[in-house]
């Protein structure tokens, strides 16, 4: 390669416009994060040290931003015709499926359903022998 080549080129003016700009939306939509936490763990939560709830708005905060990137590349590939949306769809029933009967295998006892969780408690409690009370 020649030392051309092997250059770092700088982002042009556009990129880097697109970057901040998503940037500043992700940051903004992030802040929901404590709302969540305060929604799931009560409004009291989340002073100086509360780890609980710090590790609840971590995980709202990324659930956020997956969702946002998800919804973005499903819009830019059924947009670009991809696939289509019934496509989508159809695989998101599958891989959905799969993943309930995955977590079925995981947690032997437990089965979701239409209605709800399905528990068989005398198989459940084996599962659940070495969880934290």
């Amino acid at each position: 390669m020649t030392p051309e080549e092997t250059k770092i080129q700088e982002p042009s003016p556009e990129l880097t416009r697109l970057q901040n700009a998503c940037f500043a939306a992700s940051n903004v939509l992030c802040k929901w994060r404590r709302v969540f936490a305060w929604w799931q763990l009560g409004k009291t939560r989340g002073g100086d040290g509360d780890v609980e709830f710090q590790a609840v708005a971590d995980h709202r905060e990324l659930t956020m931003l997956l969702r946002a990137e998800q919804n973005a590349l499903l819009r830019l590939l059924v947009d670009k015709k991809v696939f289509t949306y019934e496509e989508y769809l159809a695989q998101l029933t599958d891989e959905s499926t799969h993943l309930s009967n995955e977590y079925a295998k995981k947690f032997p006892g437990f089965r979701a359903g239409p209605i709800g969780l399905d528990v068989n408690v005398s198989i459940a409690n084996d599962t659940m022998a070495t969880w934290r009370p």
